[in-house]
C-alpha cells in the first residue's frame, strides 16, 4: 500500500468517525411558522455537526427552506405514510414536529417506536399524555407546548412566579395574555387585524365554553358569549388592547404551582373594538363549522350573509343585519362588515363549504399581510401579590416585531424556543425524561437568556398598590 492510500484511507475513517458522531435532526413541516427555527438551525448547523432533514407535504417549499446548504436534506413527507414516516424517524436523534396538533400523536407513536426525542410547540393533547409511562422507560423526553402560546408565556411566567415564590410572596391574581397581531406600521385596516398564523384557526378560536376562577368563583362563559365579556388591556408604548379567556385556564393552576390562587384568567389578545366586531359573526353563525352549506355556487357574498338573517319583504340587507345585532350603519362596527364586502354582489366562488371555511375565504382575501407588512406578538402578564404588608402589581410585557414575511415575530416567538431547546436536549443540557413543558427553571432559563440576543424578553413594571395589608383584599 502506497503512503498517499494510507493518507486517503485515514481520512475515510475519520470522516466515517464524523458522520457517527453527527446528530441528526428531523424537522416535519416547513410552513410559516418554522422559518426562523429552520433559520437557527441551518446557522447553528456545523458548529454542532448536525445533519438536518427538511420534510413537508410540498417538498418545493421544504428545499426552499433547505436553501441549498450543505448537510440539509428536503425531502416530500407524508405524515400518513407509515412506512416513510418511521424510516424518518429512525434515522433521527431528535424529531421536531411542527405539523397540525392533531398530527403529532402519529409521530409521536414512531419517535416511541424507535427511540427518539420528540419537541412540538403544541398543547400536550390526552393521548400525548398517556404515552407518558412509555417514554419514561425508554429514557425518551417528549417537549411539548415549547413555542409561544403555549410556550413563552409558561415560561416567562413561571420565571416570575418562580422568583416570587423565593421571596415569600403569597400570588393572588395572575391574568395572562397574548396575540399574534399585526404592527402598527402595517395596521391599515378598521379591524386593525390581519392573518400572520393559520386562518382555520383565527376563525375557529374561542369555541367551547371559556373556564376560569376570579376572586374565589368559577366562571364560564359559552362561545356564543365569549367577545362581549372582554377585559380592557393597555401596553405601555403600544396602546390599548382587548383580552377573551382561552377556553381552558383552570388546570394551568396546577401546571403553575397556583392550586389555591383566587384568580387565574389566561386568553387571546386583540387590539381594541376587534371583538365587538367578530361577535357579529359568532351571533350571525358564520363561524359554524358543523355543516356544508348548500346552494354555494349560486351565492355571492350578499347572498351569504343574507343567508343569516331573518326574511324582510321590505328591508335591505344592511338593514336587517343592524336591526339583528342591534348596530347603526355609522357604527364602527358596521363599517368593518361593510369593508370586508360581504355586501357586494360578487360571487362567492365556492362550490361548497361550511359557514367558517366561506368566512375564512373573504377574510383571507381582506386580511393578507401585504409583502412589506410586518407583524407583531404582543403577551402580557399581570401579577398581584402580598409581600411584607404590601399589596403589589407587576405588569410583564413582552413585544416582538417581524423583520419580514418570512422572519415573522409569530415565526421568532413559536420557533426560537423549540430550536434552542432542540439545541440543550442535543447537548445534554436537557436531560428530562417524560412528557413535558418548558416550565422547570432550568429548561426556561437559558431559553429566555439566548432569546435576548434576538431582541425577545419582557419588560417589567412594579406598582404598590396599598401598604399595611394584613390579610388577603
Amino acid at each position: 500500500m502506497q503512503w498517499y492510500d494510507i493518507v486517503r484511507n485515514s481520512y475515510s475513517i475519520i470522516d466515517l468517525a464524523k458522520q457517527d458522531a453527527m446528530k441528526r435532526i428531523l424537522i416535519l413541516g416547513a410552513g410559516r411558522s418554522s422559518s426562523s427555527l429552520i433559520h437557527y438551525l441551518l446557522n447553528n448547523r456545523q458548529a454542532y455537526q448536525w445533519h438536518i432533514t427538511i420534510a413537508d407535504a410540498d417538498e418545493t417549499l421544504a428545499k426552499e427552506k433547505a436553501a441549498g446548504h450543505v448537510g440539509v436534506e428536503a425531502i416530500k413527507f407524508d405524515v400518513f405514510h407509515e412506512a416513510q414516516r418511521g424510516e424518518e424517524v429512525k434515522k433521527a436523534d431528535l424529531v421536531i414536529s411542527m405539523l397540525p396538533a392533531t398530527f403529532h400523536i402519529h409521530v409521536a407513536m414512531s419517535c416511541l417506536q424507535y427511540g427518539k426525542h420528540l419537541l412540538t410547540a403544541s398543547y400536550i393533547s390526552d393521548e400525548m399524555r398517556a404515552l407518558e409511562k412509555e417514554i419514561k422507560a425508554k429514557n425518551l423526553l417528549f417537549l411539548n407546548e415549547c413555542g409561544l402560546d403555549p410556550g413563552l408565556d409558561h415560561m416567562t411566567a413561571m420565571q416570575v412566579i418562580d422568583d416570587l415564590k423565593e421571596k415569600g410572596a403569597e400570588l393572588l391574581s395572575f391574568k395572562s395574555y397574548t396575540g399574534g397581531l399585526i404592527a402598527p406600521a402595517s395596521d391599515n385596516n378598521p379591524w386593525h387585524y390581519k392573518f400572520t398564523w393559520n386562518p382555520r384557526n383565527v376563525v375557529l378560536a374561542g369555541q367551547g365554553t371559556a373556564r376560569f376562577i376570579r376572586n374565589g368563583s368559577y366562571k364560564f362563559i359559552p362561545y356564543h358569549k365569549l367577545f362581549t365579556r372582554v377585559e380592557p388591556i393597555t401596553v405601555e408604548g403600544f396602546g390599548n388592547f382587548e383580552g377573551y379567556p382561552n377556553r381552558d385556564s383552570l388546570s394551568y393552576r396546577k401546571v403553575y404551582g397556583l392550586e389555591a390562587i383566587p384568580t387565574m384568567i389566561r386568553g387571546t389578545l386583540r387590539k381594541e373594538g376587534y371583538c365587538s366586531g367578530w361577535n357579529i359573526f359568532v351571533q350571525l353563525g358564520m363561524t359554524d363549522d358543523s355543516y356544508v352549506l348548500e346552494n354555494m355556487e349560486n351565492m355571492t357574498w350578499r347572498d351569504f350573509i343574507n343567508a343569516f338573517l331573518p326574511y324582510s319583504a321590505t328591508n335591505d340587507v344592511e338593514s336587517k343585519l343592524c336591526k339583528y345585532v342591534d348596530i347603526e350603519t355609522d357604527s364602527e362596527d358596521f363599517k368593518k362588515i361593510a369593508w370586508l364586502g360581504l355586501f357586494d354582489r360578487a360571487w362567492v366562488g365556492l362550490h361548497k363549504g361550511t359557514p367558517a371555511q366561506v368566512l375564512q375565504k373573504k377574510l383571507e382575501e381582506k386580511w393578507q399581510l401585504a409583502a412589506d407588512d410586518k407583524d407583531m406578538i404582543v403577551m402580557h402578564h399581570q401579577f398581584i401579590y402580598q409581600l411584607e404588608g404590601k399589596l403589589y402589581q407587576k405588569d410583564a410585557s413582552l413585544v416582538t416585531l417581524g423583520d419580514d414575511t418570512q422572519q415573522t415575530a409569530m415565526a421568532k416567538t413559536v420557533g426560537l424556543p423549540l430550536a434552542i431547546a432542540a439545541k440543550m436536549v442535543l447537548t445534554g443540557e436537557i436531560r428530562e425524561e417524560g412528557v413535558h413543558i418548558p416550565i422547570i427553571r432550568k429548561i426556561y432559563t437559558p431559553i429566555l437568556e439566548e432569546l435576548k440576543a434576538f431582541g425577545i424578553s419582557c419588560h417589567e413594571k412594579e406598582t404598590v398598590l396599598q401598604e399595611g395589608v394584613t390579610s388577603k383584599p
